[in-house]
């Protein structure tokens, strides 16, 4: 693994930073009061005038569609070399989606890109990578422990040039988005199958099908990620074209693993960039604040904990640019134990770093006013997202004994 970034990278690298520096972090006030603004009005569910700025001047220099690898549609970045730029956007929660690098929608590209048919990308894809329409994936259900998905319960069944669906989602994220126009439902075809992750498959879903009822839009800490949203939705009877199906009946679960990696690598490395946001508010508010006759960053328990959170993060960002690489050098598939282990290092890391941010900050670090508390929310989700943290450590160690069991 080489440990210095190619030229393009670097250069890369230089224009996101200074995109950001330039757009991004002024624009975040902006976004914030426009929401509140929306929200007074009645309607927080409305796509900001700040984000779609932000997003032309992204593709208009050409900071655009940079995370999608081995395809003719991205900017032919692998694995590794995306990682350092996603960090970057992941310090502001608006970053990514100014650059069209924003989940769900990048992980549902890479879905269909990979496994979805010509009329397909014509129908969504090439909507989704002009940054036209938005996207949801809606996999996780309330009524059972969607961490072992072969639990799943929604049906997917057979009626003529139909398939009809049924069942309830939610923490679908992006379905609050009116922009959001198509979901990807993951749902059981052959619930009696024998091998049970061949039951599921998954097919693509107009947001606008009959039968289809949001429920309500599920808060993370009391935040409702407006006008992003996590929805809980109801499919009732739900009828879509057979075409709609991707890849094949039981292939649900060879997807979902398509998906999920490189869905993993982006958010452990927006994460890595969380972490750096809160290490660098800390050590500002350490230099700028006085307590006790000193300066906070005077003080040893700040200073060592500020040493901590720069261990901590240096040595989360190479274990994910790790894994990064053995995705791009031998595939999603043997990169599975480094895959789970990014996954339950860089939320952890966060949390931890983003914590310590807050009590620093005192009453300010709870408040809205410096955006920890979204921060940390965030990432506290992420220790259940994508999988639990209990489900990469189990994963984790069969690799672990495995290698001694076969001897």
């Amino acid at each position: 693994m080489e440990f210095e970034h190619s030229p393009k990278v670097r250069e890369l690298q230089q224009r996101v930073a200074a995109f950001m520096e330039e757009h991004v972090y002024p624009a975040e006030e902006r976004f914030h009061e426009e929401i509140q603004a929306n929200r007074k009005a009645g309607n927080a569910w409305v796509p900001t005038r700040v984000v779609e700025e932000l997003k032309s001047k992204a593709r208009a220099e050409g900071l655009w569609n940079l995370w999608l690898p081995e395809s003719e549609y991205g900017a032919g970045l692998r694995n590794h070399e995306y990682a350092p730029l996603c960090e970057i956007m992941g310090r502001s929660h608006i970053g990514p989606e100014a650059f069209n690098c924003s989940a769900p929608d990048t992980g549902n590209m890479e879905v269909l890109v990979r496994y979805g048919n010509e009329a397909q990308k014509r129908e969504w894809l090439l909507p989704l990578l002009d940054g036209r329409i938005r996207s949801g994936f809606a996999m996780t259900e309330p009524a059972v422990a969607s961490s072992d998905a072969t639990n799943i319960e929604a049906r997917i069944e057979r009626d003529g040039a139909d398939y009809v669906l049924n069942g309830r989602k939610w923490w679908t994220s992006g379905a609050g988005d009116p922009r959001c126009k198509v979901l990807i439902f993951m749902g059981k075809t052959d619930p009696q199958g024998t091998d049970r992750h061949r039951q599921q498959s998954m097919i693509l879903v107009p947001m606008d099908a009959p039968g289809i009822t949001v429920r309500r839009q599920v808060p993370v800490f009391g935040y409702d990620d407006a006008p992003h949203g996590h929805s809980e939705i109801d499919f009732v009877d739900v009828r879509v074209p057979a075409a709609n199906l991707l890849l094949g009946e039981g292939r649900g679960f060879e997807i979902a693993q398509g998906r999920l990696g490189p869905g993993r690598i982006h958010h452990c490395m927006r994460l890595i960039g969380a972490a750096e946001r809160a290490l660098e508010l800390m050590c500002r508010r350490a230099i700028g604040r006085v307590a006790f006759g000193r300066r906070l960053a005077e003080q040893g328990v700040w200073r060592e904990r500020i040493a901590d959170a720069r261990l901590k993060i240096d040595q989360a960002r190479l274990l994910v640019l790790h894994a990064a690489w053995k995705m791009d050098v031998a595939g999603n598939k043997s990169a599975q134990k480094e895959i789970a282990m990014i996954k339950v290092v860089a939320p952890n890391v966060a949390c931890e770093v983003i914590d310590q941010a807050i009590q620093l900050h005192g009453g300010a670090g709870v408040s809205d006013d410096y955006g920890l508390g979204w921060l940390y929310a965030s990432a506290r989700t992420l220790r259940i997202a994508d999988g639990p943290d209990e489900v990469h450590r189990n994963h984790i160690a069969k690799f672990e004994l495995g290698r001694y069991l076969t001897r």
